[in-house]
């Protein structure tokens, strides 16, 4: 069997096999793990310091770093945006995407594969690639300037892939849940929020992480669509550390370092649903 990878009774040649992989994976834990820790490290350092031991761990753990960002040009607000934007994207997101895919999975019409594949074509097609008929589109409806119109653009370009993977999970669920609920007298709105959903509860989460991340991060769209300096989320919000002679470096660590913390957050949580998301159906 391909996928055992017991060391003990094995035999040399598997032995082998086994140690190389596991090297190829810690040389990429390393090669993840310790840009991470250099920029945490170089957010307690000064500029001159970062540029004098760039490797080297701090003289004077400096906290100061991360009071300063904090309170310098709005960063708090800035953060408030992005998680405002990110929320309220991502839960627009799971509530049509999942409808959606309970519609193109469990239900039988003749329009149920173009359906999936206009939802499908919408993966191939990047959004930015249209930004200037969106552009036009966004300022006919008088949304220029505003939360709403980031939501509905990252809920737009979300849906595609939230389809693809959730109506893929939902055509793995047996029927018998949903006959015995209807003979227990459950509409389908009832099947899709009692059955369908609790069921779904690991590719939601590989959906929530695989989408939040780069609405999180996002730079393009608010740059386009938000001119207000109070409406700015965090990519946006740092540029305010790159001076037109010199950057804050130190001051770019610190933010970068609160910045990622969400989403760090957000995948411990959600690691245990995540993992089993991209799992499923890998194993019979």
């Amino acid at each position: 069997m391909i996928g055992d990878f017991r060391f003990r009774n094995s035999k040399l040649s598997r032995k082998i096999l086994i140690i190389i992989f596991e090297i190829m994976l810690i040389t990429y834990a390393v090669l993840i793990l310790y840009p991470l820790m250099n920029m945490i490290l170089s957010s307690f350092k000064t500029t001159r310091e970062i540029f004098k031991n760039p490797y080297a761990l701090p003289e004077t753990w400096n906290f100061n770093n991360y009071v300063e960002v904090w309170g310098r040009g709005g960063f708090g607000g800035y953060f408030f945006n992005s998680f405002i934007l990110t929320f309220f994207s991502i839960g627009a997101v799971l509530l049509f995407g999942s409808m959606a895919s309970f519609g193109i999975a469990r239900y039988k019409y003749k329009l149920a594969i173009p359906v999936y594949l206009i939802f499908l074509a919408g993966i191939m097609l990047p959004l930015k690639a249209a930004i200037i008929p969106l552009f036009l589109l966004v300022r006919q409806m008088n949304l220029m300037d505003t939360r709403l119109a980031l939501i509905l653009i990252f809920t737009a370009m979300s849906l595609p892939s939230t389809v693809f993977i959730l109506a893929g999970f939902m055509r793995t669920i047996p029927g018998d849940f949903e006959d015995a609920a209807r003979i227990d007298g459950c509409n389908d709105f009832g099947i899709y929020r009692r059955i369908i959903m609790p069921l779904t509860t690991p590719s939601i989460a590989l959906v929530t992480i695989y989408n939040a991340v780069p609405v999180w991060n996002d730079f393009f769209f608010p740059l386009v669509f938000l001119q207000s300096d109070k409406l700015k989320p965090l990519p946006l919000g740092m540029s305010v550390f790159f001076g037109q002679y010199q950057i804050s470096w130190h001051l770019l660590f610190a933010s970068l370092s609160i910045a990622i913390l969400p989403m760090l957050a957000l995948y411990m949580f959600m690691s245990k649903y995540f993992i089993r998301g991209m799992t499923a159906g890998a194993i019979k």
